[in-house]
């Protein structure tokens, strides 16, 4: 049976280099983590990279992210030195990474139901449909990682 995309996407994360590789892709070129994590998904279970299936990926993620994730993240990075030395800031910080990652546990979901129709029907690079071209070299990187694992 395959893996829903969130189980894929946890044990992907979690093999080393991946996460540093996503943060960076992130952070340095605006990609979104959850499309990068749903497009290797896509590339696992063979269905074709092509811009009409990006581009329907995207319209769905890019207003949640603009509208729950990226607030989230942007206030759980922005107390993280305030909450160095505040136990309750600290809880609270830790409590807001817990609704970050249900958000985007919610954005996986989502990806996934829209792409649940569409069949195993060839190859293509899901990363480079979905990701910035600033992510290029980012994605070269992740992709060694994720063959050396």
């Amino acid at each position: 049976m395959d893996k829903t995309l969130w189980d894929f996407s946890v044990e992907l994360y979690a093999r080393p280099g991946v996460a540093e590789a996503c943060l960076q892709m992130q952070d340095d070129c605006g990609a979104d983590v959850c499309l990068l994590l749903a497009g290797l998904w896509l590339e696992r279970r063979g269905v074709a990279a092509s811009a009409a299936r990006g581009a329907a990926l995207v319209q769905l993620a890019a207003p949640w992210q603009a509208a729950v994730s990226a607030p989230l993240r942007q206030l759980r990075r922005a107390w993280k030195p305030l909450a160095q030395d505040d136990g309750e800031l600290g809880e609270l910080r830790r409590r807001l990474a817990e609704l970050e990652l249900q958000a985007e546990r919610l954005l996986l979901q989502r990806l996934a139901a829209r792409a649940a129709d569409w069949p195993a029907d060839g190859a293509g690079d899901w990363l480079a449909v979905l990701l910035p071209a600033a992510a290029a070299p980012a994605a070269r990187r992740l992709r060694a990682a994720l063959a050396q694992a």
